[in-house]
């Protein structure tokens, strides 16, 4: 498997290059440019000092984070048109949020963050694939970078962080699996599997279909083996993004 080789050069078991640049959105409390081979999304966190009104009324202690994705008009090839052109959200949109807010939920302890709402967005500046991997990946960092601001400025005693969390995509094409899938590979796979996974190696999402086809178990072992190597290579990404501006 490992011989097998991609139109990119890539093994099947290898991602593309990855690089984070912190502090891209300067008004935001923690921001990052993730770029994952050609695919680009910037990841900026902001703050409230408040819950949202569901949990006031329901009396829930502690804190909640929400996501907001969206591609750029100019993110892909053909113009995708804004959502609100179209007076409604796109589905694939608001799953994609929803997923990553529920990832990001899984990192942190919402109680000990108090009564706060931290929104995380994330806009797509050039898709090449995995870009909802690569926007949870990158809103990790993002999010720690806002901890930390928040530490520094009195608020929280410590980052009120479970684990990291980090995010890969995986697929079957011609018979082989293959992770961190670029446009071309994505579209032509039998199978997609997108996975979400914690430093603890436990998953909080694993989304699997088979595209006009199936899959048995030794595909899917083989898709899980290759998908946890990758996501501690991600982690150990994320880390280095981190120290270099001592967060």
């Amino acid at each position: 498997m490992s011989d097998f080789v991609r139109a990119d050069g890539r093994r099947a078991d290898q991602l593309r290059p990855l690089r984070f640049q912190n502090g891209i959105a300067p008004h935001a409390t923690g921001s990052t440019l993730v770029s994952w081979g050609n695919t680009q999304v910037i990841c900026g966190v902001t703050i409230d000092e408040a819950v949202p009104k569901w949990m006031q009324s329901q009396k829930v202690s502690g804190g909640w984070i929400t996501a907001e994705y969206s591609m750029l008009p100019y993110s892909t090839l053909d113009r995708k048109a804004r959502d609100i052109s179209k007076l409604k959200l796109d589905g694939r949109s608001q799953e994609i949020q929803r997923l990553i807010g529920r990832s990001l939920r899984a990192a942190v302890d919402l109680e000990a963050l108090g009564a706060r709402t931290i929104w995380i967005d994330c806009d797509v500046l050039q898709a090449d694939g995995g870009t909802r991997t690569a926007s949870i990946t990158g809103a990790y960092v993002a999010l720690m970078l806002a901890l930390k601001r928040l530490v520094t400025e009195g608020k929280l005693k410590a980052p009120p962080i479970r684990s990291a969390v980090a995010a890969v995509s995986l697929g079957v094409c011609d018979g082989t699996p293959l992770i961190d899938l670029a446009y071309t590979e994505d579209r032509d796979a039998a199978v997609d599997l997108n996975l979400v996974m914690n430093e603890a190696g436990e998953f909080i999402e694993l989304q699997a279909s088979g595209e006009e086809s199936t899959f048995g178990d030794e595909q899917l072992a083989a898709m899980l083996r290759m998908g946890r190597a990758g996501i501690r290579e991600l982690f150990d990404a994320q880390r280095r993004a981190l120290e270099a501006v001592g967060a």
